[in-house]
């Protein structure tokens, strides 16, 4: 597995315009990176550690449970180790700071509450028509 991380010394940098992100790489203790066959080791179990949380995030997806937060948390776990999951947290953290950003603008959020005024209004005239039309029925019928 070839993670740009092998080399000691050797730390990979992004050049993103941030200037305070962490530098790219392992984040292994020294004295597994400074034998081979230890780290691959390391990267491996990583590996299938965040594989295996991964996973359980998208089974929770159609199931009850934070299934994106657990996703997440499975890429922070790679993360640790792989500098392409590193990119991935880093592009996904930008993203989500400007979509909060954007939220949080006052054309926006305005927007947003007349659609909200706007759903709630249409939600209210149905079920007046409903109850106008039936009245305050039960669509079921429980016998005892």
């Amino acid at each position: 597995m070839n993670t740009g991380s092998d080399e000691t010394g050797e730390v990979a940098t992004t050049d993103d315009g941030a200037g305070n992100e962490r530098a790219l790489g392992s984040r292994a203790p020294q004295f597994i990176r400074a034998r081979r066959a230890l780290h691959v080791s390391w990267q491996v179990g990583v590996f299938v550690v965040g594989l295996a949380v991964v996973v359980a995030g998208v089974v929770m997806l159609p199931l009850p449970g934070p299934g994106w937060l657990v996703i997440f948390g499975g890429m922070a776990i790679w993360a640790t180790e792989f500098v392409w999951a590193q990119l991935v947290l880093r592009w996904t953290k930008r993203k989500v700071t400007e979509a909060t950003q954007r939220a949080l603008d006052p054309k926006v959020r305005r927007r947003n509450i007349v659609l909200t005024v706007v759903g709630l209004v249409i939600v209210a005239v149905l079920v007046g028509v409903y109850l106008w039309k039936f009245g305050f029925v039960m669509p079921w019928s429980i016998s005892q």
